[in-house]
Order: C-alpha cells, then structure tokens, then sequence
C-alpha cells in the first residue's frame, strides 16, 4: 500500500505527461503553491501561484517545442513531504538534454504548497537553454 502523498506526486507526474496543465491547477496545486527553480535560466527562481507555476510548465514546453518529458523514478513519501526522482529530457535544434532530477515537495491537505527542483547538472540544464 502506497502513502496519499505518494499517490499524488504520481498522479500529478502522470498529469503533466499528458499535459493536462488544467488538472494540475486545479487537483495538485494548492491557489498560494510556491516554486523554487535553480539555476541562471529564464527559468530559475521562485514562482509564486498556481498560474505562474502552470506559465513555467508552459515555457518549458514551449521552448522545447513540446519535447520537453520526465521519466519518474521513484517517489518516497511521507505525511508532510514527497521526494521524486526523475530524468528530464528535451530537445532544442541540436541540442539535447538528459539530466536526473530530484523535487521535494510539501504536502498539506492533499495539495502541494511548496516544490524545488535540483538538477544533478544544474550547468548543463543551465546551457541546454541558452
């Protein structure tokens, strides 16, 4: 039997595979979610609401042209956070990306209020967008 946490970090995974970023809003994301992002890329720093969290989803699709993708690992849980373990890959021209990932996330009252990502290769997800 699987911990609630668990089964959310997957089932949020599963949401963003499929690119329902509307189920992610509203089934996953607390309203006041904050996202912490590493790194100097467009990307990094903290995202504060549900939109802007959902925008960074977008842009991440959006200049991979929509080759952006996460292969999940493994999730570990517990009553007040979820680690996630992953392998990030996209494409831009003739650049490619591979890089494991771990996000920690907390969870309270079935949604999570906070994630940050580290990237085993923060300069090479740092390049790969330049």
């Amino acid at each position: 039997m699987t911990h609630p946490n668990e089964d959310l970090i997957r089932a949020g995974f599963a949401a963003y595979g499929r690119g329902d970023l509307t189920a992610l809003q509203r089934d996953y994301f607390a309203p006041d979610i904050t996202w912490h992002f590493p790194g100097r890329s467009d990307f990094a720093g903290d995202h504060v609401g549900v939109d802007a969290v959902a925008g960074l989803f977008v842009q991440l699709g959006t200049r991979s042209g929509g080759t952006h993708r996460i292969e999940l690992h493994d999730v570990i849980a517990n009553d007040d956070h979820v680690v996630a373990l992953h392998t990030t890959r996209a494409e831009r021209g003739e650049k490619k990306l591979e890089v494991n990932a771990i996000q920690v996330f907390h969870v309270q009252d079935g949604k999570v209020t906070e994630a940050w990502t580290h990237h085993g290769d923060l300069y090479g997800f740092d390049n790969f967008w330049d």
